[in-house]
């Protein structure tokens, strides 16, 4: 059975394969494709959808537990293709 992780953005329930891990690394959002950067994880369904929700939530620095503003502008890039 696979690992169930929830997306950040829309708050739905999903497996871990299906999911971008993003993790916060020098006030910056990494996607973390691997999932084995060091230190706390968000998962986010790697869509433009997702993101807009989570960004609008403010549910970055909560689920990643980081104080102030992370700079967004390289994980949105990516997943705009």
């Amino acid at each position: 059975m696979e690992p169930v992780r929830t997306c950040i953005g829309c708050r739905a329930r999903a497996p871990r394969s299906s999911l971008l891990r993003v993790v916060a690394q020098d006030s910056h959002l990494v996607a973390d494709v691997a999932a084995v950067r060091p230190g706390r994880g968000a998962w986010l369904h790697p869509t433009l959808d997702c993101f807009r929700l989570a960004e609008r939530r403010r549910a970055f620095g909560r689920a990643l537990r980081v104080g102030g503003m992370l700079d967004t502008s390289e994980l949105e890039n990516r997943l705009n293709g």
